[in-house]
């Protein structure tokens, strides 16, 4: 029997669900999602697995563009993910402008076969619907033009069995039994971070970013410590809020998702420390696990 496995980088301007589409081709949450843009910061790999194939999806920041390191380093990602794609997943939405022409010129000179996902069709009408599908068929030639709504799972079936008609023959890149190669610490981090998204107004959100410092496993229960960095001291001040409630309710918040991902009861202690300029901070980009220009 023949066996299939490629690399599938799924792409486009924030906001437009790329996350939603990935959690639900894998059939698992493994991206967060949330309803403001810049969410995902990292590329993540999800697989999924049959018999005679293996998809590795893999999720990246929205494109932007990029006005300081953490930018550059988000665009990395996006860039090293077309890099090992097998087929790309160009997700968009009816009536959005696709204004990054490099990018879409980058992808017509690698030859990679593409899948033009039109997601959020339930938010729009039929007749954008079918102007958003000719308009692909022209930018993109050659593509394949897929209209989908990811949240409600509508026709992501369709994607899926195109990306499997366009994956090359090969044998399995991870062992079968895989799920993603990202950490467990990984996932917490980010699960904190969505939580954030969600809790917090206006920049308080993008001047974030979380550490696990210690995840320890004993008999009945795993106990994290996390560090939530901000860029500035009044920042530290609203994540905390009055008397501590505002981070007490984000750890109860992310306890209960963060052990429902694990499988076993966890002790969740949260700390905030302050780091100037951490986004314009190279050294501090690498220690929180971004590709930086120089491939690190």
């Amino acid at each position: 029997m023949n066996h299939k496995a490629g690399f599938v980088s799924i792409l486009g301007y924030p906001n437009v669900g790329k996350s939603t589409l990935m959690n639900a081709l894998v059939g698992e949450k493994l991206s967060i999602v949330t309803h403001k843009a810049q969410t995902t910061r990292h590329r993540i790999k999800g697989f999924v697995n049959g018999e005679d194939f293996q998809v590795v999806y893999s999720d990246t920041p929205g494109i932007i563009k990029p006005d300081y390191p953490l930018h550059k380093a988000m665009m990395a990602a996006v860039l090293a993910s077309l890099s090992d794609a097998d087929v790309i997943l160009l997700v968009t939405e009816p009536g959005q402008p696709f204004s990054k022409d490099e990018i879409l010129e980058k992808i017509r000179e690698m030859g990679t076969p593409v899948i033009v996902v039109i997601n959020k069709i339930d938010l729009s009408d039929q007749q954008k619907v079918m102007d958003s599908l000719s308009l692909w068929k022209e930018k993109m030639p050659g593509s394949r033009q897929v209209a989908v709504s990811a949240l409600g799972g509508f026709n992501v079936e369709a994607v899926f069995k195109d990306i499997l008609d366009l994956l090359p023959e090969s044998p399995a890149f991870y062992p079968k039994d895989e799920l993603t190669d990202s950490s467990e610490r990984f996932f917490v981090s980010e699960m904190i971070r969505e939580k954030i998204f969600l809790q917090y107004a206006e920049e308080i959100p993008y001047s974030c970013e979380v550490s696990v410092e210690s995840f320890k496993e004993e008999e009945n229960i795993t106990r994290i410590q996390a560090v939530i960095y901000v860029a500035r001291e009044s920042q530290k001040g609203i994540l905390l809020g009055h008397e501590g409630k505002a981070i007490k309710k984000l750890g109860t918040d992310a306890r209960k998702e963060i052990e429902e991902f694990i499988g076993r009861h966890i002790f969740l202690e949260l700390r905030v420390k302050v780091e100037k300029n951490w986004r314009e901070n190279d050294r501090m980009l690498k220690r929180f696990g971004y590709m930086m220009n120089d491939g690190e």
